[in-house]
């Protein structure tokens, strides 16, 4: 398999905004081994370019995704310094120039202080996260019609754009059940004040938490190079559907049952 000309394909696909058809439809024996050496390619193009790797986004941890886009298993890409925009404040802007068929997700967000074993529980999770957040993340599809299989997602960075991260918050602000509190919390998504969706903690692998120790799991397997590192920031999967979005937009979320103000994201050209 030509690892490195699929990353290229991908990487032109990116710098340009354009879509190509599917390589499982072109290449019946891509596996997932296949695809993340051809992303770990596309990382090292885009770090060649100047990007600079600052966390990991986990993809379709929540299984209601599965059957709407054929993929049945999460997956992860990494976020980079240019596709990140720390907020600060509960308000915050996000121009989609660049972004291919864009969608909107909102997600638990973790600032790691170390890294993790691949066998590690909840607990080692808890220990080893600084701060949390919930934000936005924007992913996209260099895929016509979102049609796709796990392999192309997982070549295609787990379909990371763009990660706004809300105001972060200590662990211990989270109460004395911080695994509870991440497991039973609910959110409210509304697109320009008109509620679309409600979720919970629960519809990402079970708990936020959990995501991040299956992501812990998978890179355990994937080598030195796919190792989790102090100081990441990880963005651990849509608590909700994933909506098609465009500039002008404004969305937003409330969070009952964690200590976040809520937050509102207008979309810009």
């Amino acid at each position: 398999m030509d690892a490195e000309g699929i990353a290229r394909e991908l990487k032109h696909a990116l710098d340009t905004c354009t879509q190509v058809t599917p390589f499982t439809a072109r290449m019946p024996g891509l596996t997932l081994d296949h695809a993340y050496e051809a992303a770990q390619r596309v990382r090292l193009m885009r770090t060649k370019d100047g990007a600079r790797v600052v966390g990991r986004k986990i993809g379709f941890t929540n299984p209601s995704l599965w059957p709407i886009y054929d993929v049945h298993q999460p997956i992860w890409g990494y976020v980079y310094d240019r596709t990140l925009t720390r907020a600060g404040e509960p308000h915050a802007t996000c121009s989609l120039a660049g972004l291919a068929d864009p969608r909107i997700e909102p997600e638990i967000i973790f600032g790691m202080k170390r890294g993790l074993p691949g066998h590690a529980s909840v607990d080692d999770v808890l220990a080893a996260i600084d701060w949390v957040a919930c934000g936005f993340e924007i992913v996209q599809s260099h895929f016509p019609g979102w049609k796709f299989q796990v392999a192309d997602t997982v070549i295609d960075g787990g379909l990371h754009g763009k990660l706004v991260v809300g105001p972060t918050i200590a662990l211990s602000k989270l109460g004395p059940d911080p695994a509870r509190a991440l497991e039973s919390f609910a959110i409210e998504l509304s697109r320009d004040g008109a509620h679309v969706e409600s979720g919970q903690g629960s519809n990402v692998l079970g708990s936020p938490l959990k995501a991040m120790a299956h992501l812990a799991a998978v890179v355990a397997t994937q080598g030195e190079r796919a190792a989790l590192a102090p100081g990441e920031i990880v963005t651990t999967g849509t608590i909700t559907l994933a909506y098609p979005i465009r500039p002008g937009e404004t969305w937003s979320y409330t969070v009952d049952g964690l200590p976040f103000t809520g937050m509102t994201l207008e979309l810009t050209s």
